[in-house]
């Protein structure tokens, strides 16, 4: 099957407006889905549980009468180990130790000075609540559970919620175990933006968080984004995005694969293979032509590859790694003969993964680092979900009455400069004892 995607040479004069119309992910929300999802969280805001138990029976695929019969029990949970294999859990547990390990190397310390009698510094504290979203629906999803869990539980988070759309506990038993392993304190079988409302505001029975994190739909999204303020959210998701960066002595399949693992997700993921080799252009291209049908979810592979894909032949290496850096993609593969010297050069990239042993796939599930990543070139400014985004940090600040003197004059004089009078006086007043 003949594979649709553009190959790009960055020497062609058209190319870098190709280019960047290509990266370039027009975020034009429908003004009427906009207004929906304002609509969802004013309703759940003004009448709680009331309105929550409408939206749930309109938009979770599922009927219920009493919004208690959301939470799920303990014997749900019980019955879900049940459905889970021997082998899953296996995996499971040995996922969940390789990313507590790596989220424990992330944890913060309060630290203080003392000088003159003075001490200034720093207080860090866990957040004490956070929300967990995870899609549901048909599919499940374990490493969204894992990846938002064990660095919120690793920081100190006193109470873990979780809410995922799902009307089927054996379609969802790994996601439920995965929870239980994780320490999420409640789970409640709601999705949309009306969960996000839900868990922002609170209601009778749903609890307010201080934090919400993980991946949604559009509605979802743009829920967080609306409610950013009333809580903290972790960010705004994009579609999926690889780069991948390699030479000629790269295995075609394997890059094929990696390309395919990301455009797969979505219509609008995003697959990018950055080469000076065009003899590796074209062997991807045959590899993807042969692997097409294999795999079940072509249509959308196919589609996203069309819409968003791209061959680029650069002029070299260190091109590569600027072009790369120009995208800031969610995910980076480096598979060339001298890895280490590419990665020097990168700069903006979600996670970076090196050498032909180091698929992306091993960062979604099992290596360790959080696969919560900055994606449409947020990496420029932004980093992976980690166990900085539970906690906080506060200034500590005791002046002792020798320092107030030398601090008084300054303050006062920088707060008259500014026209500020009472903070002028609040200052002086230390000096007066």
């Amino acid at each position: 099957m003949r594979i649709n995607i553009d190959i790009l040479d960055t020497t062609k004069r058209t190319f870098w407006n190709t280019f960047y119309k290509k990266i370039d992910l027009a975020r034009n929300i429908d003004k009427k889905t906009d207004e929906h999802v304002k609509k969802i969280i004013d309703s759940v805001k003004k009448n709680g549980d009331k309105s929550l138990l409408k939206l749930i029976n309109k938009y979770d695929g599922y009927k219920i009468k009493n919004i208690k019969n959301t939470r799920i029990s303990k014997k749900e949970i019980s019955n879900a180990k049940k459905m889970v294999s021997r082998d899953a859990l296996m995996n499971l547990q040995k996922s969940i130790r390789r990313i507590s390990s790596f989220c424990k190397k992330q944890l913060s310390s309060s630290w203080g000075e003392r000088k003159n009698n003075s001490y200034l510094g720093e207080r860090v504290t866990p957040i004490d609540s956070v929300g967990i979203y995870v899609p549901g629906g048909k599919a499940s999803y374990p490493s969204t559970v894992m990846m938002n869990a064990v660095p919120a539980k690793i920081a100190g988070v006193n109470k873990i919620i979780m809410s995922c759309p799902m009307d089927d506990i054996e379609q969802h038993s790994l996601a439920i175990v995965a929870a239980e392993l994780c320490g999420v304190n409640e789970i409640y079988k709601i999705g949309g933006a009306h969960a996000i409302a839900a868990l922002a505001y609170g209601t009778k029975n749903i609890p307010k968080v201080d934090k919400i994190v993980g991946p949604g739909n559009i509605y979802v999204t743009l829920a967080k984004k609306m409610l950013f303020g009333e809580v903290g959210i972790d960010n705004i998701a994009g579609p999926s995005e690889v780069v991948v960066i390699a030479d000629n002595t790269a295995n075609p399949e394997w890059i094929a694969m990696d390309l395919f693992s990301q455009a797969e997700h979505d219509e609008l993921a995003q697959a990018i293979l950055l080469t000076p080799s065009i003899t590796l252009i074209k062997s991807v291209r045959e590899a993807m032509e042969g692997l097409i049908n294999t795999l079940p979810r072509k249509k959308i592979i196919l589609k996203s590859l069309k819409n968003r894909g791209m061959f680029v032949k650069t002029k070299n290496l260190d091109e590569a790694a600027h072009v790369g850096n120009i995208i800031a993609p969610e995910h980076l593969e480096i598979i060339c003969r001298n890895n280490e010297k590419v990665f020097k050069k990168i700069k903006n990239a979600g996670a970076i993964f090196l050498g032909e042993y180091s698929p992306e796939v091993f960062g979604d599930y099992c290596a360790g680092p959080n696969h919560v990543l900055p994606t449409s070139g947020s990496a420029k400014f932004s980093s992976p979900l980690s166990v900085y985004d539970f906690q906080k940090r506060s200034s500590v600040v005791k002046i002792s009455k020798q320092t107030a003197k030398e601090l008084s004059s300054i303050a006062s004089s920088l707060a008259e400069a500014e026209g500020l009078q009472a903070h002028a006086i609040s200052a002086r007043l230390r000096k007066q004892k």
